[in-house]
């Protein structure tokens, strides 16, 4: 009975949330942007892929180190050193005049995401009920999802209608609001009262499993954002960010069903429907000719990964002892951004020798790999698939 008085929408939880929603937003406006800016100063497919990864390269060294500093520091300061970096970067880009200097702020940019986005999930896992984290982590989970969905979608549309340097000025303004937002926050001051036994080490491996299996689902997202508006004008398709749009309504539609799904029968009931929604929706976008059909595959899309993601994210953090929880989201967000920044460099190899139709096709591999993965897991270890 004590357990089902236990609130999940705390204040704390409502503000890390929608801090986490505007942080998100703030970065992943500048994806899909941000090659396009690059394509007009004379940059490669291979280059675009590369523009990508630098902040994902960045983001994989940084995450380790953020999550060590999360469990032995505290969670606040953290959280605003990144913001700052973020800020500062993202204000810069609209001045960089060659691809060369794009690439190098670029791996600065990853340094603080990795910081901010790190600090910001811990903060979430800190508030969420242990027998409701399924549920609370698919709500908190969504708000990044929602900005994953929403943000291209608006990025695009600003692009279009006032240019580059308007969108970064947009976007840090997105990340100053979440700086101040923190301000608000007040049970993140001190780090975990018994982390001073805690052992210092860069990840925390019952989170490893979830996280690999992570990292080759998330690669399709890399191509999603690092090539769908590229692919989209090649096939003469107008208004490609309403595919954000409809990804974000389905996201909204499943992600809160899945979480109580998740802590009522475990993962298992999740993720194979969601790792096989993924496959179709790459094969359907990759025969995709028509607004109607690249939005049928946004719809499909966005079913499986909110589903994929909100399993392993939830399955990586509730396993880990409550004062490795920063560590525990530095290996979950290391395999989701590796996922993402090696989707976008191989992504853009692929495309600039076999074109984005089949670029799309051949990401259904990482899908079942994925799938492989997590069968594995299950039939060895069963209580590795188990809320």
């Amino acid at each position: 009975m004590e357990q089902q008085k236990t609130p999940l929408w705390t204040k704390d939880f409502i503000i890390i949330s929608i801090l986490n929603l505007l942080l998100f937003c703030g970065f992943q406006m500048l994806l899909p942007t941000l090659p396009i800016h690059a394509k007009s100063l004379g940059g490669s497919n291979t280059m675009l892929g590369w523009i990508i990864g630098a902040s994902t390269v960045a983001s994989l060294l940084i995450r380790p180190v953020s999550g060590m500093l999360l469990d032995k520091m505290g969670r606040k300061g953290i959280l605003i050193g990144g913001l700052c970096i973020l800020i500062l970067v993202t204000l810069s880009y609209g001045w960089l005049p060659s691809l060369g200097a794009i690439i190098a702020v670029r791996f600065l940019h990853g340094l603080g995401w990795g910081m901010a986005s790190t600090a910001s999930s811990t903060i979430a896992s800190d508030q969420i009920p242990k027998h409701r984290f399924g549920e609370g982590m698919g709500f908190f989970s969504l708000s990044s999802s929602l900005a994953i969905a929403l943000a291209p979608s608006i990025g695009l549309g600003v692009l279009a209608a006032y240019g580059f340097n308007p969108l970064t000025f947009l976007s840090a303004g997105f990340t100053i609001a979440v700086l101040l937002l923190s301000i608000f926050i007040k049970s993140t001051e001190k780090a975990p009262q018994n982390t001073k036994n805690v052992k210092l080490a860069p990840y925390e491996r019952a989170s490893v499993f979830p996280s690999v299996i992570m990292f080759f689902a998330s690669a399709t997202y890399g191509s999603l954002t690092g090539f769908l508006s590229l692919y989209a004008a090649e096939k003469n398709i107008a208004n490609i960010g309403m595919f954000f749009t409809v990804y974000a309504a389905f996201l909204l539609l499943s992600r809160p069903i899945y979480g109580k799904l998740t802590d009522r029968f475990g993962f298992n009931v999740i993720v194979f429907p969601g790792l096989l929604l993924l496959m179709v929706a790459m094969f359907f976008l990759s025969k995709s000719n028509t607004l109607v059909m690249f939005l049928i595959s946004a719809a499909i899309y966005g079913t499986g990964f909110s589903a994929v993601q909100s399993s392993f994210q939830t399955m990586a953090i509730m396993r880990a002892p409550k004062e490795r929880l920063g560590a525990a989201n530095a290996t979950f967000f290391t395999g989701f951004d590796g996922g993402i920044g090696f989707g976008s460099v191989i992504g853009g190899i692929i495309a600039a020798s076999a074109g984005y139709s089949r670029m799309y096709l051949s990401f259904s591999i990482f899908i079942v790999i994925a799938a492989i993965l997590y069968f594995v897991g299950f039939i060895k270890d069963n209580k590795l698939t188990q809320a």
